[in-house]
C-alpha cells in the first residue's frame, strides 16, 4: 500500500440543513458554491486521482461561522460569500498552495 494520498487535496463543503432554525450552511448558498467549485476544478483539469476532489459533507459542526468548507490534508477552514470567494480559494490555496487569510476561520 502506498503512503501517497489518493488526492493531493480533498475539499469538503458543509451542506448541513438544520430544522430547528439555527444557522446552517444549506441556508447560506453552500450547495451552489460546492457545485461551482466542482465544475471549476473539472474545467481546470484538476480533478481525479492524485489531484483535487470536491465533496459534499454533512454537518461539520461550524455552521454558526458558515457557510464553511475545509481543505485537507492541511485542515484549513474557510467561509465564503459568493463564487468569487470560491474562485479565490481555488486559485490561491488549491492551485497556489497558500492560505486565503481573509476567508480563513
Amino acid at each position: 500500500m502506498s503512503d501517497t494520498p489518493y488526492y493531493e487535496k480533498h475539499v469538503f463543503f458543509c451542506l448541513n440543513h438544520r430544522e430547528d432554525g439555527r444557522p446552517c450552511c444549506a441556508d447560506r448558498g453552500a450547495q451552489a458554491a460546492q457545485e461551482h467549485a466542482k465544475k471549476k476544478i473539472k474545467q481546470l483539469g484538476l480533478n481525479g486521482h492524485g489531484k483535487i476532489r470536491i465533496n459534499k459533507a454533512g454537518c461539520l459542526d461550524r455552521c454558526e461561522e458558515g457557510p464553511v468548507l475545509v481543505v485537507y490534508p492541511q485542515g484549513t477552514w474557510y467561509t465564503f460569500v459568493d463564487t468569487q470567494d470560491i474562485d479565490e480559494i481555488i486559485e490561491v490555496d488549491l492551485v497556489g498552495g497558500k492560505v486565503v487569510e481573509r476567508l480563513k476561520i
